[in-house]
């Protein structure tokens, strides 16, 4: 029986994931749950537990719409917070709601090749073990491509010098992307993303502002639910940098020890999840000399409530200031713009000051 595989969005990683998945089942139908809307929110929280973090209801809402549209079986790939929990209790709400369907759960801290591959297999994957691998691997440089790619628009695309080049030029990579079947197709499509890009004018300051944002997961990658900042800076002509990608996970698994270390006093011990990162990137950032820190994290997240004293240490120390968001399904959007434009012209005055004293 064919069966209608969907998942939920975390930014734009939608594209490498359904092509995984087209070629590991091909006699189903992959089907990526609707783009995040505000009633991707409304349902998620309508069904959710008041005090759960906002990406459950993300998801959550994301799974309701795609079993609105006909998915029988969800993947769930499980956090290393409270979120490595939260699949079970999904799954249990949307068939208290009266769905049918199979449930996929993906343990991120367990993450074993031969276990994912049996649960496709149960699911009806046809693929091999070898073919599955080759085709995770693609999916996996896919992936970097896509986080190089979009990168290097992040720091740049508000000092293009015609409008929309660098969006537009996003969204026909993305387009170009979702054709990749091979290795061969994707180098060739890296190679003639990245002279496209060189052929778009960026006239940038050598002093101009410069924001990093640290944080948790989930609001640094979609950008839905953290009301599109990334884009909000660059219209101010910020350059925006963001360490945390998919990419950045895949290789932090090997990179813990490392990542502590770098800390340096600020850390002794792992504080779980994105924490740590949210530390050592900071200080960091610091010591590049950025102008300013955006921390995001949803409300309640304990490794960030726990990393944000830690900041605050290093704003101090630096001189660097940091602007905290916190969000949940009561967060207003003009409250966020409202304080992202204050922090912008607090940054610019301070910059500007600084000019002044070097003058005297």
């Amino acid at each position: 029986m064919q069966k209608i595989i969907s998942f939920p969005h975390i930014g734009n990683y939608y594209v490498p994931i359904e092509i995984f998945l087209k070629l590991i089942f091909p006699e189903h139908i992959i089907l990526p749950s609707p783009k995040i809307t505000k009633r991707t929110l409304e349902l998620g929280s309508k069904y959710s537990p008041d005090f759960v973090c906002v990406p459950f209801k993300y998801n959550l809402g994301n799974y309701i719409e795609a079993l609105e549209n006909g998915a029988t079986v969800l993947i769930q790939v499980c956090g290393g917070c409270r979120y490595g929990y939260y699949a079970e209790i999904q799954e249990k709400i949307l068939k208290d709601l009266g769905y049918q369907f199979e449930f996929i759960k993906i343990g991120w801290g367990k993450f074993n090749p031969i276990k994912i591959y049996q649960l496709f297999r149960k699911t009806g994957a046809s693929a091999s073990f070898p073919t599955f691998i080759r085709y995770a691997l693609l999916t996996i440089k896919m992936i970097e491509v896509l986080d190089s790619f979009e990168s290097y628009i992040r720091e740049n695309i508000g000092f293009e010098k015609k409008k929309n080049s660098l969006e537009t030029l996003h969204q026909q990579f993305l387009s170009d992307l979702r054709t990749v079947r091979g290795f061969r197709q994707l180098s060739r499509l890296q190679s003639e993303y990245k002279s496209k890009l060189k052929t778009i004018k960026i006239e940038k300051p050598s002093d101009c502002l410069k924001i990093g944002i640290v944080g948790e997961l989930y609001s640094l990658m979609e950008p839905f639910s953290s009301f599109f900042i990334e884009k909000e800076l660059s219209k101010q002509q910020i350059q925006v940098r963001r360490f945390i990608t998919v990419t950045f996970l895949l290789n932090k698994l090997k990179l813990d020890k490392k990542i502590l270390k770098s800390a340096g006093s600020y850390l002794k011990y792992a504080i779980g999840a994105d924490g740590t990162d949210s530390v050592e990137k900071s200080q960091l950032l610091a010591k590049q000399g950025y102008d300013g820190i955006i921390h995001m994290k949803p409300f309640g997240c304990t490794p960030e409530v726990n990393a944000m004293p830690i900041l605050q240490k290093i704003s101090n120390d630096y001189k660097i200031p940091i602007l905290y968001f916190s969000f949940d399904s009561q967060t207003s959007e003009t409250g966020v713009k409202t304080r992202l434009e204050a922090f912008y012209d607090m940054l610019l005055m301070r910059k500007e000051h600084e000019k002044c004293k070097q003058l005297i």
